[in-house]
């Protein structure tokens, strides 16, 4: 076991080596943080959009006293509801009568309101004012309640505690753990397939089945992905929370997990590590049967569907703390990293992680052994034993 356990620490040295000290790897650091960037540009350009350029424009043709209590009521709306959801006012002159302004070749309202606050007019297609009429309803009410009652006021009292704002916050750190977790194993766990075809094509894995045991080729291989998988992780960690610190709102902070940072974020990496393994070891165990990259596409297929539907399972099952469904969530080994992690978020207690961790370690074993035998299988049926007689010959 020590010759294999050595024999597999220099393949993955020789294999964490050429992937992190490779050109591309900054690329591949770099890859995800593109389309976040490129969502973050294109969201925050349509949500100017959506703002401002998508709002209908409704003139106002009515006294200054009226108008100036249309836009007052159109302001406080807008600040308790999305102003998206609202028109935007335009004052327009009260003649020529509003159907004319409507057919001037510059006007840029789709709907002119005229009359008074009590009894408004609206002038336009009948599609645009069915659309409206309703909004401007709500607006021409809100003035007249503005005119006739004062505002109340609303006196705070604030608490440094509640309970049920805790509880929302550790649920959302709790999902957004198992979608990280998800994401990062997926994304990651291919890499080892793409490797594999690499070396299968140059007949690498053949010539490192001659010089040391097949085991240790998959488990040198488990290994150095994960170890670069953790650099991965530091770096888009630490990018996530440099930009975090940058932009978050003054005062604004996390809400603590139930078990506290230092032991979720511990429990966390543990855990991606054992979803980590366990599909990687599926990965490899499946792909060393393809001899060509389609093949491997269609084995590969099946596997990331089969854990998305798990991944689902666990989500499904977060906010239901105790019930059937989160237990089995927590039982079952592909699905048992996910829930946990969200059990983290929410409950203090610790007994639970600790059998988890036992738990899954346990199926990493097995998993890792039916992968070892599928690899060997393969290794051995594809030419591992005409090199491994070649390479005896040459070295006497």
């Amino acid at each position: 076991m020590k010759e294999i356990m050595r024999a597999a620490l220099v393949i993955a040295r020789r294999d964490f080596s050429a992937v992190v000290l490779s050109r591309t790897f900054i690329l591949f650091l770099l890859g995800p943080l593109l389309p976040i960037l490129i969502g973050m540009a294109f969201g925050g350009l349509g949500d100017k959009i959506s703002r401002t350029d998508l709002r209908p424009v409704v003139g106002l043709a009515m006294t200054p006293a009226d108008a100036v209590r249309m836009e007052s009521a159109l302001k406080r709306l807008a600040e308790r509801m999305q102003p998206e959801a609202l028109p935007t006012f335009h004052r327009v002159p009260l003649s020529p009568a509003p159907r004319v302004q409507l057919a001037q070749a510059d006007a840029d309202m789709i709907v002119i309101v005229s009359g008074t606050i009590a009894r408004p007019i609206l002038a336009g297609k009948p599609s645009d004012v069915e659309r409206l009429r309703g909004d401007i309803s709500l607006i021409a009410t809100a003035a007249l309640a503005e005119q006739a009652l004062h505002m109340v006021r609303v006196e705070a009292e604030p608490v440094s505690t509640s309970v049920g704002a805790q509880m929302q916050g550790r649920l959302a750190i709790g999902r957004i753990a198992q979608v990280v977790i998800f994401f990062l194993t997926i994304l990651l766990a291919g890499m080892i397939l793409s490797n594999l075809v690499e070396e299968k094509t140059n007949k690498i894995i053949e010539i490192l089945a001659a010089a040391v045991p097949v085991d240790a080729i998959f488990l040198g291989k488990l290994i150095a992905m994960l170890a670069m998988s953790f650099v991965g992780i530091c770096f888009w960690g630490s990018t996530a929370l440099c930009v975090f610190l940058a932009l978050r709102p003054a005062g604004a902070a996390l809400p603590d997990p139930a078990i506290g940072w230092p032991l979720f974020l511990m429990l966390a990496v543990i855990y991606f590590a054992m979803a980590y393994t366990l599909l990687g070891s599926l990965f490899l165990g499946i792909g060393a049967q393809a001899a060509t990259v389609r093949e491997v596409q269609t084995l590969n297929m099946p596997v990331t569907m089969g854990q998305m539907l798990i991944f689902f399972f666990a989500t499904y099952a977060v906010d239901k703390m105790g019930s059937p469904p989160e237990i089995a969530a927590a039982i079952m080994p592909f699905s048992s990293p996910f829930s946990m992690i969200a059990r983290a978020a929410q409950d203090g207690a610790l007994w639970p992680h600790l059998l988890a961790i036992v738990w899954q370690t346990l199926w990493v074993g097995l998993i890792i052994r039916i992968g070892v035998i599928l690899f060997r299988r393969h290794v051995l049926k594809s030419g591992g034993r005409w090199w491994k007689q070649l390479f005896r010959g040459a070295t006497g």
